[in-house]
């Protein structure tokens, strides 16, 4: 295979074997590179700043203990195929780069094909060319992708890198995903997608170093249950730390060329600060270099940071003193003096590593009397771009947490013994202002430059573990501009929760900037769910009564579920129902004050629903949604106001029934919906419509099942009319509404023999396809089950192989996620199910119908077993699975009939019986009967006969 990268102007990025995800600008929105080991400096290069040793990159301290961690990574990578995705998470400096570097070693030498993934916006462009990124000479074994900083990374543009096709080869053991970060507050987000993708999802915290054991491999969470801790199998020594201690010291000793005999740890390394990786490769750096020198080490990790900083700027100096040494050969002197080197390195902190032109422009507003040029190529003298085929500038100091030190130590206000500067807060704020040219009245976030995510993370890390850095810089900052905290993302904003000293009025400040709760912002859901968390027991203890209370674990809840803390959300539900029905109504003496209180109940109500069934619990949804509309129905005759919420409450009963196969209700309640929403409409049109349209479009299902063709494409029609004119003005908005309209348009078309059934099934299919490739988690479901829908379309339309292909697409997706979440997909695969069998029946794969229609009766009797609304849908599968059987013939025809009798005996029992299924019976019994007598068995078919009242 050949590739030919090429730009007419500007840079040429391309990757072989996998996806290239861009921005309109085409910018790369993450960046894939084969993995390789990284390159050690020479001894002289490492000397000059002793820092860069405790890079990881540069592997230059041997690697050791971690034995039980690094064996659960193993078993994670070798048990199953398919996707599996780990989240392995510690605080900074805890070990993790190094843990995954010496993994994708293993796994490289064990044949995988090792990448990793860099986020793109607003970073540095990757190397001009091509990745090739193809299985190579192993293809039994599989892919393993490591992504760093993932809780750093939007939500968006994870599942865009978790559908890369880099992670759909065949065959092998399919591909391992490990994800790195701080904390765990983006990661419910992230599974809660991932149960909708044919993924295995763990997480893993690695845990501080242990003093006198050998540490285990930490908490392994799978599939969100805790498995509780790996058992270790470490054979090191029983003090973990004293033998990291004793590697890393002779790893330095050696680049140092000194004995590292009678060189002990400055300290007693206990305490927690001792149990950091980072910290221990510190104390042994600082006592070989210390040695080295004949200078005293500094015995805790302040004073060890500060002796590693103080080293940064005897180099500075070195370099300005010595006239001799060029930037680059044959090039100018290095003229940047310390003081001017100290400012831009405390910049290259804030910004991380930047194109050419931000660095520049980062630096044009300090006013640091030097030509910027010569001070960014004077910075890269002292600190070289990462990877040196990328065009960066401003790298900065690692690893990261030396960083938020230098930052924290930097600025005025601490006690320790390292000089502070006045001009720290001023760069800060530099910084962090709005980039030119916003427009008056804007938002200054909405002007920020790209690096604000990283600044506000990383001064809110450096505030975790120095107390002045709050109070006196990080909060001053957001007081004055809170949305600089939004526009720093979710892990920015879970940084900002876990501060113990932030106040609740400055995250009151920031909630206030939030987008509103009503609809999800999965970008920064995580971060809001922590804010809001950190918040609620302030809410709650303002709150002046229940109804108050109600209200704020109301919409918690909301934003919980939002970030896909389910259960949680479910809980808070739960909470604010039990609170507001504890309220006595008759007691309270103002009547608006009474009524506000049942309509909050009602609105409580309504979400509590919603969230059972989103966990699969349809009958008890059901049953606080009738509550909801009952009390709703009641305000809304005495007060106007309440109608919406009303008309709102019936589409939500109307599915809710629908789902229980009572569909003459759901009718009823679907067409008080659209009566009271085209009221609405009349006077409102932008703020109704949309929900006019989706009442529209129930209200068309309903007419379908109940035997009114054409009402029902002509109820649909005009919901898909409101809502093309809605999506041609918003499409993200709107698009997946209008996917939904036309699939449920397409079916109605079909029971009329309308041509147009086909096109619409597709249109709908090509939308959720392009929605599902953003956003899987959302539209994976939905797009397997238009998918059902287009294979029977297809085959009314005389086309039943090209249907059998669709239909078995649609299923591959809905076994894989109900493997995962049963409850949540056992509907839809049902659904698939029967449409495959029929494609199968169709072709005349018998063998392959039968086993499909068992396989659907097998989910439907489960579902009957719990939830005895069902039993019309569990009959009309039990008819299908006899129709099959009737046409294989033979043996099996006994079968068929013991399944008709068992469909008659589920019929009996259903208190509403859809015509359709009333029709499907007597068509299926006359089928089957007549194959009895074909086959010679008239005293058989007669009694099927009998059976439909249509004896012969």
């Amino acid at each position: 295979m050949r590739q030919s990268v090429r730009a007419e102007s500007g840079f040429a990025y391309g990757v072989i074997g996998a996806d290239v995800h861009v921005f309109g600008d085409g910018v790369p929105v993450y960046l894939l590179q084969r993995w390789a080991p990284g390159r050690t400096p020479d001894d002289a290069f490492l000397c000059e700043v002793p820092s860069r040793m405790l890079n990881a990159r540069f592997r230059v301290v041997e690697f050791t203990g971690r034995t039980a961690e690094l064996a659960s990574l193993r078993r994670w990578r070798d048990e199953g195929a398919g996707l599996a995705v780990r989240w392995l998470h510690a605080p900074g400096g805890q070990g993790k780069t190094r843990l995954a570097e010496r993994f994708a070693q293993e796994a490289a030498g064990d044949g995988w094909l090792v990448v990793t993934a860099t986020h793109g916006p607003g970073t540095v462009l990757p190397p001009p060319g091509s990745q090739d990124l193809r299985a190579g000479a192993a293809p039994e074994r599989g892919t393993l992708l490591i992504v760093d900083y993932a809780d750093r990374w939007p939500l968006s543009h994870l599942l865009l890198l978790l559908g890369n096709a880099l992670l759909e080869r065949p065959g092998g053991r399919g591909a391992r995903v490990l994800l790195l970060a701080r904390g765990d507050d983006a990661w419910p987000g992230v599974r809660a997608a991932l149960a909708e993708r044919r993924a295995g999802t763990s997480s893993q915290f690695l845990p501080p170093l242990s003093e006198t054991s050998p540490a285990g491999a930490g908490s392994v969470a799978s599939d969100g249950a805790d498995a509780g801790p790996v058992s270790s199998d470490a054979t090191g020594a029983a003090a973990p730390r004293a033998e990291m201690f004793a590697v890393a010291r002779d790893s330095f000793a050696a680049r140092y060329g000194v004995p590292s005999t009678g060189i002990t740890p400055p300290a007693a390394l206990t305490g927690a600060d001792f149990g950091l990786t980072l910290a221990v490769h510190m104390a042994a750096l600082v006592a070989v270099d210390a040695r080295r020198h004949g200078r005293r080490a500094p015995r805790d990790l302040a004073g060890l940071t500060g002796y590693l900083l103080d080293r940064e700027h005897l180099h500075w100096a070195r370099l300005h003193g010595d006239a001799g040494h060029e930037v680059a050969p044959s090039g100018p002197a290095f003229v940047t003096p310390p003081d001017v080197m100290n400012r831009t390195v405390f910049t290259a902190a804030l910004t991380g590593p930047v194109a050419p032109a931000a660095g520049r422009a980062a630096l044009g507003g300090l006013d640091l009397r030097l030509p910027v040029e010569r001070v960014l190529g004077d910075h890269a003298v002292c600190y070289p771009p990462a990877d040196p085929d990328r065009d960066t500038v401003l790298e900065p100091l690692y690893p990261d947490r030396l960083s938020e030190d230098f930052l924290a130590l930097t600025l005025p206000g601490h006690e320790a013994d390292y000089p502070a500067q006045s001009w720290a807060a001023g760069t800060v704020g530099t910084l962090l202002r709005a980039a030119p040219g916003t427009p008056a009245g804007r938002s200054r976030a909405a002007g920020s430059p790209s690096w604000t995510p990283r600044a506000v993370t990383f001064l809110a890390a450096a505030a975790q573990r120095w107390p002045h850095v709050g109070p006196r810089h990080l909060f001053p900052l957001l007081d004055a501009a809170p949305e600089l905290a939004v526009t720093g993302g979710a892990t920015a904003l879970s940084a900002l929760a876990a501060l113990d000293d932030i106040p609740p009025t400055l995250l009151e400040a920031v909630a206030a900037r939030f987008p509103s709760y009503h609809r999800p912002s999965p970008d920064l859901d995580a971060g809001i769910a922590a804010v809001s968390a950190r918040l609620l027991p302030h809410r709650l203890a303002r709150a002046a009564n229940a109804n108050e209370r109600a209200i704020e674990h109301h919409q918690h809840g909301i934003r919980l579920f939002h970030a896909g803390r389910l259960e949680e959300a479910l809980a808070m539900a739960e909470t604010a129902v039990t609170a507001l029905r504890a309220v006595d109504r008759r007691r309270i003496p103002h009547p608006l004050a009474a009524r506000e209180v049942e309509a909050n109940l009602a609105v409580a109500l309504k979400t509590y629903g919603t969230r059972l069934a989103s966990l699969g619990r349809r009958a008890e949804a059901l049953a606080v949604t009738e509550e909801a509309v009952t009390l709703l129905r009641g305000l809304a005759g005495d007060d106007e106001r309440f109608v919406p919420a009303l008309a709102g409450a019936l589409l939500t009963l109307g599915r809710d029934l629908s789902r229980a196969d009572r569909w003459r209700e759901a009718a009823a309640a679907a067409e008080e919906c659209v009566r009271l929403h085209r009221a609405l409409a009349a006077s409102d049109p932008e703020q109704h419509e949309p929900d006019l349209s989706a009442a529209l479009v129930a209200l068309g299902l309903c007419h379908g099942q109940t035997g009114r063709p054409e009402e029902a494409v002509a109820a649909v029609r005009d919901g898909v009319a409101i809502l093309r004119r809605l999506a041609t003005a918003e499409p993200s908005a709107y698009a997946p509404a209008l996917a939904n309209a036309l699939s449920n348009l397409a079916a109605a078309l079909a029971r009329t023999g309308h041509p147009d059934g086909v096109p619409t099934a597709r249109e709908a299919a090509d939308l959720y396809r392009r929605l599902a490739a953003v956003n899987p988690a959302v539209y994976e479901p939905e797009l397997a089950d238009v998918l059902a829908g287009l294979a029977l379309r297809l085959l009314q339309a005389g086309q039943p192989r090209e249907g059998l292909s669709a239909a078995y697409e649609g299923v591959t997706i809905l076994r894989r996620l109900a493997a995962r979440q049963p409850e949540a997909h056992a509907h839809a695969l049902a659904e698939a199910l029967g449409a495959l069998s029929t494609m199968l029946l169709v072709t005349r794969r018998l063998d392959e119908a039968v086993a499909v229609a068992d396989e659907c009766t097998a989910v439907r009797r489960r579902m009957a077993e719990t939830d005895p609304e069902i039993a019309p849908r569990y009959a009309f599968t039990l008819l299908n699975a006899t129709g099959v059987r009737a046409e294989a013939g033979g043996a099996r025809l006994d079968e068929a009939v013991a399944l008709f009798g068992e469909a008659a005996e589920v019929l009996a029992r259903c208190r509403d019986v859809p015509p359709g299924i009333t029709g499907l019976r007597h068509a299926v019994g006359s089928r089957l009967a007549e194959r009895l007598a074909a086959e010679g068995r008239a005293d058989a078919a007669d009694r099927v006969r009998r059976g439909l009242g249509d004896a012969r």
